[in-house]
């Protein structure tokens, strides 16, 4: 019987999800049991009962005007001969989400090595004149592997391009393979979130722990560590999920198979070009204002308070800038 609803679920998939196309497909589906059932109790074997009802009840085109669909049916084939869709297989699947893990683990690990860089000329600051160049060496050797492991994290999902730019479904099957990936890892999102978002918050502490010392750019050093940490498990966890998330949303979101995956999240939206480009902005200026702050004065220990007012300021400055729907 199982098998006769995901045909059933594969025949519905590209028609239009609307009260009358769902009554209709209820509809076939009890004409079906019905007619499985009735076979079943004469004696024949579940498989040749399967073929039976597939094979009486397996065209929509013939059973498009007893269940009142024949203008669906008829815009379903003007669309699937218009927009043609390949077609996700539950192999591919896999071979996609392996790899979509393992970009996302690359491009983690690149973020975190360019900013855990700036820990090296802090560590040397307070070096010999010839030790004090080490620092800023070892920070651009951080930042070109770190760099190198963004790029290569860019080619490693090369032949799987075609999914973001040609239309593609998947079966009903694939679709739950998907969510029960995604359910698992769920979990371990949420540690890595957690604890990425805890890391960044308590980046500081070290500063104030070393601010009174004789080695008090230990303080920043540490904390650009942690941030980095905190942000790898955050890229990292973030990054696998929407591997996840861009297989379930392949399907046409009006058609019944757009209920196999959850409809996308809207995009916020700006009150103008300028408003976006300041939230875009915003992040990459606190840093930059921080590392030349720190950089010039030396208090380390102190300068990193600007991490909490630029995070209170942030919220104000993002709803400013958005734009809401009366």
């Amino acid at each position: 019987m199982e098998t006769i609803k995901n045909y059933l679920e594969a025949m519905f998939a590209g028609m239009p999800d609307t009260p009358e196309v769902r009554r209709a497909k209820a509809e076939l589906l009890q004409m079906m049991e019905d007619k499985y059932n009735e076979l079943i109790n004469e004696g024949q074997s579940e498989n040749t009962a399967v073929g039976t009802v597939i094979s009486e009840f397996g065209n929509l085109e013939d059973l498009a005007e007893d269940l009142g669909l024949t203008k669906e049916v008829q815009e379903l084939q003007e669309t699937e001969a218009a927009h043609p869709r390949r077609q996700i297989s539950r192999d591919e699947s896999e071979a996609f989400i392996t790899n979509r893990i393992k970009k996302a683990l690359f491009l983690a690990l690149g973020i975190m090595m360019c900013i855990t860089s700036v820990s090296c000329p802090i560590l040397f600051a307070e070096a010999g004149d010839t030790a004090v160049l080490a620092g800023p060496a070892l920070m651009f050797v951080f930042i070109g592997l770190g760099v190198g492991f963004i790029v290569y994290s860019s080619f490693v999902d090369g032949e799987w391009k075609f999914i973001r730019k040609q239309l593609c479904f998947i079966d009903m099957n694939t679709a739950s393979y998907v969510k029960d990936r995604r359910r698992n890892f769920e979990s371990v999102r949420a540690i890595c979130v957690t604890l990425g978002v805890i890391l960044c918050v308590v980046c500081w502490v070290p500063c104030m722990l070393f601010a009174t010392t004789s080695r008090v750019t230990i303080g920043p050093a540490i904390m650009f560590l942690l941030v980095g940490i905190g942000v790898f498990l955050i890229v990292y966890a973030n990054n696998t999920t929407k591997g996840f998330d861009l297989l379930l949303r392949l399907n046409a979101v009006k058609t019944i198979s757009g209920n196999y995956g959850e409809p996308p999240a809207p995009a916020p939206k700006y009150r103008s070009k300028a408003a976006e480009t300041i939230v875009l902005v915003y992040w990459p200026a606190v840093t930059s204002i921080y590392l030349i702050v720190s950089f010039l004065t030396f208090q380390w220990g102190i300068t990193w308070i600007i991490w909490p007012i630029a995070a209170v300021a942030h919220r104000a400055v993002v709803i400013n800038c958005q734009a809401y729907d009366d």
